[in-house]
């Protein structure tokens, strides 16, 4: 049997590592279309150039193109149902993604299924000197959370107590929503919209209730039609603010809960129509209330969770979205893994701004790795760069380093992290704090 061409957009050598460790991949051949910075480090996408580049490459091939696929989010995510039908590969539609990655659109699908779930929320124009008006016509009042119609990551992502907190986020939108705004409108303008939701272009910001409790992510995929959820992965946070601390897999939410959120899943995903791919879903559990709020669809698996999956499991989840782009039920193993839990951790600085003068050194990084078997550190800056061009940050703190690490319980995972940050020495000049 000749090997099977599979064509990865922004194939990077980590990804590309891990992809030759899943179930079948001495029969298949991985091939890069797109350059991994042009979809990782920069906020500048040009999707019509990007997607003329990908054509022009696999055009030329010359022999058969079996899948195409990725695993970013935007822009990545919402190239692939263009490229794939052109090329005749399979995926979802561009509508059944719209429908989960565009964000108004999205929960008024939800709303349909599971009204219950779903914050108040409405669209609201940024450039609109009337939108904090319209704001509190739709029902909303202080506090409240602003976000681009189609977010990237946490970036332009918003808590808002007062008008002067809307005021600084309305100047920062004006100034920045443009690199999001315009490139996804030239994919919204490659798909069949209803006349209410072509209305609401990538200009446009959400406004929603704030909703809060313990955050996980369901990781799942459709297919032909049927909704799997094969993984539940807790999202834990810094203390008193929004800004993540660490991913854990498996979830300590209660079992009933995990199976409330699947349930919603089920039917969120199959009003969208969405098929034939991999998404996950963010949910919060208000613990207090024992009420269960669903935050956002994405329509891809979160590469943070391919270590994690990895080292419990046994394999990286990418094995499910390549098993889905071949046209078979993915095989991803159970509980096969060196470990019982697994975390990505945030290593992070609450500064506005600074310039990083000294960074650990790789002697450091690879004594850390051999002191703690199964750790991969990955740092995210360099000396002499400022943190305000890190990209895909949040709003308010800068992630300095990532740090995947396993471990026989929770606990005992806390603590082999709290030791090992202890060791990262990291020195800033020009502190805005």
């Amino acid at each position: 049997m000749s090997a099977r061409n599979i064509f990865v957009v922004g194939l990077n050598d980590d990804n590309h590592e891990r992809l030759l460790r899943l179930k079948g991949a001495e029969e298949w051949r991985f091939h890069r279309i797109i350059a991994p910075e042009a979809v990782y480090d920069t906020e500048e996408f040009d999707i019509p150039a990007m997607l003329e580049e990908a054509g022009q490459t696999l055009d030329r091939f010359g022999r058969p193109i079996d899948a195409i696929i990725g695993y970013m989010d935007f822009p990545v995510s919402t190239m692939l149902p263009i490229l794939c039908k052109r090329f005749g590969t399979r995926s979802t539609s561009l509508e059944s993604l719209l429908k989960c990655e565009h964000k108004y659109w999205s929960r008024c699908v939800q709303r349909e299924v599971v009204p219950q779930y779903i914050p108040g929320f409405t669209a609201f124009d940024p450039f609109d000197e009337a939108a904090l008006g319209q704001i509190g016509a739709a029902g909303l009042s202080f506090p409240f959370f602003v976000k681009p119609i189609k977010s990237s990551g946490s970036r332009l992502g918003f808590r808002i107590e007062t008008p002067e907190d809307f005021a600084l986020a309305i100047d920062r939108l004006k100034a920045e929503i443009g690199s999001i705004a315009e490139p996804f409108n030239s994919v919204l303008d490659q798909a069949n919209l209803p006349p209410e939701i072509a209305a609401i272009d990538g200009h446009y910001c959400m406004a929603e209730e704030i909703i809060g409790g313990w955050q996980c992510t369901l990781e799942g995929y459709v297919h032909d039609g049927e909704v799997v959820v094969y993984g539940v992965v807790d999202s834990i946070r810094y203390p008193g603010v929004l800004s993540f601390f660490h991913y854990l897999y498996p979830s300590a939410l209660p079992q009933r809960v995990q199976q409330q959120m699947i349930d919603a899943t089920r039917l969120v995903m199959t009003r969208t129509g969405f098929d034939q791919s991999a998404f996950n879903v963010e949910f919060f559990w208000d613990e207090l209330q024992d009420r269960i709020w669903l935050l956002e669809i994405n329509t891809r698996i979160s590469q943070s969770h391919c270590d994690l999956f990895e080292k419990v499991d046994g394999l990286s989840h990418q094995q499910v979205t390549v098993d889905l782009a071949l046209g078979q039920r993915p095989r991803l193993p159970h509980r096969e893994g060196a470990y019982a839990v697994a975390a990505k951790f945030f290593y992070r600085v609450f500064f506005h701004d600074a310039t990083v003068e000294r960074v650990p050194s790789a002697q450091t990084l690879a004594q850390l790795e051999q002191d703690y078997p199964g750790t991969v550190i990955s740092l995210q800056v360099e000396e002499g760069q400022r943190l305000s061009s890190l990209p895909e940050q949040d709003s308010y703190s800068f992630a300095l380093a990532y740090i995947w690490m396993g471990g026989d319980d929770y606990q005992t995972l806390l603590r082999r992290y709290q030791q090992l940050a202890a060791r990262l020495t990291f020195a800033f000049g020009d502190i805005d704090s």
